[in-house]
């Protein structure tokens, strides 16, 4: 780094209120705040305490996106288009903030175009921290041309494209605007991205989970006892799952040596369930990076957050993808040889056991779990991360 980078830097990150969306990135700006920058957090007050307590201020602004009800339209398309309305609606709002006090770097969240339309127009560098997998060389023939095609498509870029025209962003063309930033921090592994070989090393860089102590989560005791820990855990957006929590405790309650930590969410009422057995503990929410620490088995939607959790502490897991990138997700971590996917509607008491008890033996399992978390780890997480960004300072 040079001396510019490493001076005090106003650094700002435009992120979107889901929960997953935001998680990613904390310690990162931890990180950043920790080596003496100033970092400002653009995002609806309904994060604040999240934000606030890596060190960043909160600039808030008022996001229209249903994330605390998880009401998403059920087709592409109209997903898009909120993303969309609420960055149109979005950008006068951080322009009334950053307009008198510019950042000399924004990092952003995929969801929010706002942000990127607003480095343009200020003319800054700009650094897109994707949660999620990026696009590849040939992703605009092979997936997006397909989403074009979909009804509604057609007025939603021209919609889009207005937009861009009229809010005096540089790069007008929607595909390139949308889908090709000008330099990526991924922040999942490698081994998760469809197509890496095709990704472009001059924009994307992975640079694995970034994951700190997360004390402020506070810890998890493994009970005296138990052999083997098990975490069944659908995220923070799919949690509304009575039944499947019914069926992993038929599953797994009575099963010799296990020790069950079911995680619910806000969404199911505890007195669903019906009785929980001595072997299982049940939470609406758990420091899900101390349980997998100590885990040997992990339940998941497989989201891509609590995929690379599971590689990054080398846990073997059982992938119940339910919805989004979730199926492509279960099928990577099947390929990389450290999963089994069940689809929730034949995720029967049986099959559920059956699968985590031949998970749990398999030695081959066991050997590939260990080489990814060392692959992931060697990627350089949190630190690298911050270290890229300083570097982009003052360019």
């Amino acid at each position: 780094m040079n001396s510019r980078s490493r001076a005090r830097a106003h650094v700002a990150m435009i992120g979107i209120p889901a929960v997953s969306h935001v998680l990613p990135s904390l310690e990162v700006i931890r990180e950043l705040v920790a080596r003496g920058h100033r970092v400002s957090y653009a995002n609806d007050p309904s994060v604040t305490e999240l934000v606030t307590s890596a060190g960043a201020e909160l600039v808030p602004y008022t996001s229209t996106l249903p994330t605390s009800d998880n009401d998403w339209p059920a087709d592409p398309i109209g997903a898009m288009g909120v993303f969309l309305d609420d960055s149109i609606q979005a950008l006068p709002q951080l322009r009334a903030h950053y307009d008198a006090d510019p950042a000399d770097v924004y990092l952003y969240d995929i969801g929010s175009f706002a942000a990127r339309a607003l480095a343009e127009v200020q003319g800054r560098p700009l650094v897109q921290l994707s949660p999620t997998f990026v696009a590849w060389k040939g992703y605009e023939e092979e997936v997006a041309a397909e989403l074009w095609r979909l009804p509604g498509a057609d007025a939603f870029r021209a919609r889009f494209a207005a937009w861009l025209r009229g809010c005096g962003a540089v790069t007008t063309d929607v595909g390139d605007f949308s889908g090709r930033p000008p330099r990526v921090l991924a922040l999942i592994p490698r081994a998760m991205q469809p197509c890496a070989d095709r990704v472009d090393p001059d924009v994307v860089t992975f640079v694995g989970p970034c994951l700190g102590s997360r004390a402020d989560q506070g810890g998890w005791t493994r009970p005296a006892g138990a052999e083997k820990v098990l975490l069944i855990s659908l995220g923070s957006a799919y949690t509304r799952q009575p039944e499947f929590y019914r069926r992993c405790l038929a599953a797994f309650g009575d099963l010799p040596g296990w020790h069950v930590v079911l995680q619910i969410g806000k969404y199911t009422d505890l007195d669903e369930l019906g009785a929980i057995p001595a072997s299982v503990e049940v939470h609406r929410w758990v420091p899900q990076l101390a349980v997998l620490e100590q885990a040997d088995a992990f339940v998941t939607h497989a989201g891509m957050g609590g995929s690379s959790e599971g590689l990054h502490t080398g846990t073997p897991m059982i992938a119940v993808p339910q919805g989004a990138e979730q199926p492509a997700n279960a099928d990577r971590l099947v390929q990389l040889g450290v999963a089994r996917r069940v689809d929730t509607a034949d995720a029967t008491p049986e099959v559920l056991r059956t699968t985590l008890v031949e998970l749990a033996a398999d030695p081959e399992v066991a050997r590939r779990c260990a080489e990814l978390r060392a692959e992931t780890r060697a990627e350089g997480g949190t630190s690298r991360a911050a270290d890229l960004i300083e570097g982009v300072i003052g360019r």
